[in-house]
C-alpha cells in the first residue's frame, strides 16, 4: 500500500486551511481518503477497496501499466515543448484522425477540456467573423471565464446571461418540452434552435457557433433524439455559423458502438469542430481541438501565433498513444457495449419494482438513473438520490455521484474496464437500499431526511 504521510483527520484539516473552499470534495461530510488505485478500484488509507463509478477521466483504468510505462519511458528520454520537431505529436494526430470523419483533419493540442473549448470559441469567431453563440440549457463547458459565459449551469449562479449568448431548450425526452411520445422529437427540438436563430437575426446579430455536448452530463445524462444534430447543423450553417461538439466527457469509445458520441446521430452528421479532453490522457492533463482545414486556415490567417507550452509534448502524446492502444487491445468499446447494456437492463428491471425510479437511460458506459417522487409529475427525488449515494459509499464502498439540474440523476461513468460483476454489485446494492427505504416507509423528500 502507498505511504500515508498524514492521518485522514490531519489531511482534512490541512486541506481546509490551505486549499480554496470552493474546491469541494466528494462526500464532504465524511470524505474518502484515497491513496492508491488500480483499474476500477480505489483504496483508502486502511486498505479498504471502493468500486469507482465516477472516474471517467481514468478511462482505461486507474494506473494502467501500459500507460504508466509509456509515460515513464518518454519522460526519461525527452519532454520538450512543441516548437521542437518530434514524431510523437504527428503520430498521435494521425491516430486521432483515423477515428474521425475525414474533414476533421487538423489538430491543436492543449492541457484541458476548458482550454480546448476556449480555443474552439476562438476558432469559430475567427472563421465566421461573428460573435454570438447558441448553447443548450443546463450546459457546462468549462471553468474559464469565456466558458462560464456559455455555461447556463454556471452563469445563472454568477453574473447572468451575456447579450451574445442564447440558450436553446435541452432535448430531454423524459422531462423536456417534447417527450418520448412525440412523433419526431429530434425535429421538434431542432426547430426550437431554428426559431432562436430567427429571433437573433431580427435583433441584427449573427451566429458564430452552436456549442453542445454530444451527451450532456451535467444536464442529467441526456441522450439526444435521432436527427437532432443533423437538422440543427443545417440551420446553424445556413445562418453562417459552425457546429461545435464537446466530447470532453464522452469521447474515446465510452458510447461503445461508436468512438465519438456525436456519431450516434448518424453518418450524415459531421461537426465543424470537436473538442476532447478528460479521458484522453487517462488522468494526465491532455486535451485537443480537431477541426477542418478551412477553419484552421482562417485562424492562421489572423497572423497571431498559437502556442501552448504543455499541449502536445512528447510525454503527453506518448500517453495519448498508449491510451489508444489499450482501448483497442483490451476491446474496451466492446466492454462498454456488453457491460453498459447489462447495467441498463438490470436497472430497468429494478425500475419495475421501485416506483421512485422514473427513468433509466444511457449508451455504453454512460448511464443515468433518474429518481422521482411521482412518475406522473416527475418531481425530482433529490434528497433520496443524496441518501442513496451516501449509503452506497458507507455500506457497500461504491462511489457514485449525482447530476442533473435537480441533482436527482444517479450517474454512472466508470473506468471502461468496469465488469459485469461490478454492474451486478451496484444494482444489488441499490435494490437493497430502496427496498429498505420502502420497508421503513422513509419519506426522504420531507421530514425523514
Amino acid at each position: 500500500m502507498a505511504e500515508e504521510r498524514f492521518s485522514k483527520e490531519e489531511t482534512l484539516k490541512m486541506r481546509q486551511r490551505l486549499i480554496g473552499q470552493s474546491c469541494r470534495l466528494f462526500y464532504s461530510a465524511d470524505p474518502v481518503k484515497i491513496i492508491k488505485a488500480r483499474g476500477q478500484y480505489l483504496f483508502d488509507e486502511n486498505g479498504q477497496r471502493y468500486l469507482d463509478c465516477i472516474s471517467n477521466v481514468q478511462h482505461v483504468g486507474h494506473c494502467h501499466p501500459a500507460v504508466t510505462k509509456a509515460a515513464a519511458a518518454q519522460m526519461d528520454t525527452l519532454n520538450a515543448n512543441t516548437r521542437f520537431l518530434h514524431d510523437n505529436i504527428v503520430l498521435y494526430a494521425e491516430r486521432l484522425a483515423a477515428t474521425l470523419p475525414e474533414k476533421l483533419s487538423v489538430f491543436y493540442f492543449v492541457n484541458s477540456g476548458s482550454e480546448a473549448n476556449d480555443l474552439a470559441l476562438r476558432l469559430a469567431e475567427q472563421y465566421t467573423q461573428h460573435e454570438d453563440v447558441i448553447v443548450l440549457d443546463h450546459a457546462y463547458h468549462g471553468h474559464l471565464k469565456s466558458l462560464i459565459d456559455i455555461s447556463p449551469y454556471k452563469f445563472r449562479k454568477l453574473a447572468g446571461q451575456k447579450e451574445w449568448v442564447h440558450v436553446a431548450p435541452l432535448p430531454d425526452t423524459y422531462r423536456g418540452l417534447f417527450r418520448e411520445e412525440h412523433p419526431n422529437p429530434g425535429q421538434a427540438y431542432a426547430d426550437t434552435v431554428k426559431d432562436l436563430i430567427e429571433e437573433i437575426s431580427r435583433k441584427g446579430r449573427k451566429i458564430a457557433a452552436f456549442f453542445a455536448e454530444s451527451l450532456p452530463s451535467v444536464g442529467g445524462q441526456i441522450i439526444f433524439p435521432q436527427g437532432y444534430f443533423t437538422k440543427v447543423a443545417q440551420y446553424v450553417r445556413s445562418a453562417g455559423g459552425v457546429f461545435v461538439v464537446d466530447e470532453v466527457q464522452t469521447g474515446f469509445g465510452r458510447a461503445g458502438t461508436h468512438y465519438w458520441a456525436f456519431q450516434l446521430q448518424g453518418e450524415d452528421f459531421c461537426p465543424d469542430i470537436v473538442t476532447m479532453g478528460k479521458p484522453m490522457g487517462n488522468g494526465h492533463p491532455l486535451a485537443c481541438v480537431a477541426t477542418t482545414v478551412e477553419i484552421a486556415g482562417a485562424f492562421t490567417a489572423n497572423g497571431v501565433e498559437y502556442f501552448n507550452t504543455f499541449g502536445g509534448t512528447p510525454v503527453s502524446c506518448a500517453i495519448g498513444l498508449a491510451v489508444l492502444d489499450v482501448i483497442e487491445k483490451e476491446d474496451l468499446r466492446g466492454n462498454a457495449i456488453r457491460v453498459g447494456s447489462h447495467l441498463k437492463d438490470l436497472l430497468k428491471k429494478l425500475q419495475q419494482r421501485h416506483e421512485i425510479i422514473g427513468d433509466v437511460r444511457g449508451v455504453g458506459l454512460f448511464v443515468g438513473l433518474e429518481l422521482v417522487t411521482d412518475r406522473q409529475s416527475k418531481r425530482p427525488a433529490t434528497n433520496t438520490a443524496a441518501w442513496m449515494i451516501k449509503r452506497l459509499k458507507e455500506e457497500d464502498r461504491i462511489c457514485v455521484s449525482t447530476d442533473g439540474p435537480w441533482e436527482n440523476v444517479v450517474k454512472f461513468k466508470p473506468p471502461m474496464c468496469f465488469s459485469m460483476e461490478d454492474a451486478e454489485l451496484v444494482v444489488q446494492s441499490i435494490d437493497r437500499i430502496l427496498t429498505d427505504m420502502k420497508a421503513k416507509d422513509l419519506k426522504l423528500e420531507n421530514e425523514d431526511i
